[in-house]
């Protein structure tokens, strides 16, 4: 499995903008009042990057032997999944954030305090589980073996015959 890479993530982080900036511009050009979310969103997103990282710490300790438990790879799998999984979500909920905020900027009024706060919240909140979706995924990262490869091997078998390209 590859590590989560920024790029993935500052992809997720536009679509989410995009998004975001074009639901309230819908909603306005249907006369409705533009999206605020749930004041429980950045409550829900803080809690799961602290479900995520509360899951994938057992993994490290297991990998650096600092307990007699052995690492169920498939466990370890899942739990990575779930990081990578967290940091995406919580980079698109950190992009709608910034769309919903880019769209209320633009206008030529000043919006309440009230709704700012949630989507500033919002966006805080995907960010640290963004944070806490790589750090996760960093727990769960298992050091290479030393019979993984060799040095000046092409990571061949060593009875193998000669490679053909």
């Amino acid at each position: 499995m590859k590590r989560t890479g920024a790029t993935i993530l500052i992809v997720a982080a536009l679509a989410g903008l995009v998004v975001g900036f074009l639901v309230d511009a819908a909603l306005t050009a249907a006369g409705r009042p533009t999206f605020v979310p749930a004041a429980s969103l950045p409550t829900i997103l803080v809690l799961l990057g602290a479900i995520v990282v509360a899951v994938a710490v057992p993994i490290f300790r297991a990998s650096r032997g600092r307990t007699a438990r052995r690492i169920d790879p498939f466990r370890a799998l899942r739990v990575a999944m779930l990081a990578k999984a967290s940091s995406l979500v919580g980079a698109a909920a950190t992009g709608f954030a910034l769309g919903l905020l880019a769209f209320v900027f633009t206008r030529p009024f000043t919006p309440s305090l009230g709704s700012l706060g949630s989507v500033i919240a919002t966006a805080v909140c995907g960010a640290v589980l963004v944070a806490a979706g790589l750090v996760a995924e960093q727990l769960c990262t298992i050091r290479k073996d030393d019979d993984d490869e060799h040095p000046g091997s092409s990571g061949a078998h060593p009875d193998a015959g000669p490679s053909v390209r």
